[in-house]
């Protein structure tokens, strides 16, 4: 090592501009050592970032080599306390383990994509693999209970689809004979993945239903389109949901304004129903109440829930006794009617929404709601506005989920 006596005494014999040079050599050189080391490679610095424009629980990386770090979280978290709970680094099949091994991070589990066999856990994701074409990497699913989709169907009767059991009563048999990949699943439920870890198989958490804005929910497609290798056509399928949803927002948004119209004149609503002494209440920092007020209506409960609770009819009917509209979605063993209403709870006679029948209604038993809903929060805002306000919907608007009772 240099002394700083020698190092000054050498200078002198140096001419002005070469001693210069060599000076800002120096320093150039201690301030790099000085420089924090990064958390991963040189090879491996960030190239880019997705753009997310709703979502909240995720957020994506990229890095040399089609590298990408995906870090998900808890959407329902303060993003200045979110909590960073899970990190993968999903890294093409292609590239070399060695050289892969160098680039990612310490803390990131890795994922050899694209991913060809996978299970599912719940209708939200399901919806994903059928809006993105790829059942075919769908080896999987919990059950089919209140299950339309035909093809699904036939892919669980020849055995290309196991039923692999419910939530807290898995088949871990099932599961291995599956041979999956990974496994999507949603951490915060009910779990029983206990099960399942001691396979040894990556778990993925899908944290879609936790988003609290329909399109939130809607782009985690762009989450699962990563792990299938299907980022463009997740990309592409997102921004055409999204610009149908925001326009037709927009068009409600300018007429309500326009109407110089107030939230005390918006047409009210609330949700559900009375089950075993209860009333499930959805709360005011929910997709569905996003979903009314994206729809221009007033969602009774205003408290920044952002779940549900369980509370009396007499606390829900001191909130929603003169609103204007009432939604239920339900799966009732044959055809709904305000009869049927009335015989569950002789009290729902009593609501406004009841006498004027303005039920807004959605059977589960005769309609895809779960697996197609997530992925069409357009059109559910389109079936909402043409009850809310049916001025702003072309005539001939056929409903596809909602429907006002008759």
């Amino acid at each position: 090592m240099i002394s700083r006596l020698s190092f000054h005494s050498d200078m002198k014999h140096l001419s002005l501009p070469l001693a210069t040079l060599l000076l800002v050599g120096v320093l150039l050189l201690h301030s790099c050592s000085q420089r924090p080391r990064s958390s991963h490679s040189e090879t491996s610095l960030e190239t880019d970032s997705m753009e997310l424009r709703h979502a909240r629980g995720f957020s994506v990386r990229s890095l040399a080599d089609g590298i990408r770090l995906i870090d998900v979280a808890d959407p329902q978290q303060e993003k200045d306390h979110m909590p960073v709970s899970y990190h993968f680094a999903l890294i093409p099949k292609t590239l070399d383990a060695d050289s892969a091994r160098q680039q990612v991070p310490e803390g990131y589990t890795p994922v050899r994509v694209p991913v060809e066999r996978t299970i599912v856990m719940t209708m939200l994701q399901l919806s994903n693999f059928t809006a993105l074409e790829a059942l075919d990497v769908v080896r999987g699913i919990t059950g089919t209970k209140n299950l339309f989709n035909e093809d699904v169907h036939r892919r669980v009767a020849d055995g290309r689809i196991v039923k692999i059991g419910m939530e807290g009563n898995f088949d871990a048999e099932l599961i291995l004979a599956a041979n999956p990949e990974v496994i999507f699943i949603s951490p915060f439920k009910r779990g029983g993945y206990d099960v399942i870890k001691e396979t040894g198989i990556t778990l993925i958490p899908h944290l879609g239903y936790k988003e609290l804005t329909p399109l939130g929910q809607a782009e985690w497609v762009k989450f699962v389109g990563l792990f299938l290798g299907r980022k463009e056509e997740a990309d592409s399928l997102f921004d055409a949901i999204e610009s149908r949803y925001v326009t037709l927002r927009q068009r409600v948004q300018e007429t309500m304004s326009s109407a110089d119209t107030t939230t005390s004149a918006l047409p009210t609503v609330f949700s559900g129903e009375m089950h075993g002494g209860n009333w499930y209440a959805v709360g005011g920092r929910s997709t569905l109440a996003q979903l009314f007020r994206d729809a221009g209506a007033d969602y009774v409960i205003h408290d920044d829930n952002t779940g549900g609770v369980n509370i009396e009819f007499e606390q829900l009917y001191s909130m929603a006794a003169e609103a204007d509209y009432w939604r239920i979605l339900n799966s009732y063993p044959g055809d709904f009617s305000y009869e049927a209403l009335k015989s569950s709870e002789p009290r729902n006679e009593l609501f406004r929404a009841f006498r004027e029948r303005r039920v807004i209604y959605c059977n589960m038993r005769k309609t895809p709601y779960y697996e197609r809903s997530p992925m069409e929060p357009d059109v559910l805002l389109g079936d909402l506005v043409a009850i809310f306000h049916p001025e702003l919907m072309p005539s001939d608007y056929q409903p596809t989920f909602y429907r006002l009772l008759p």
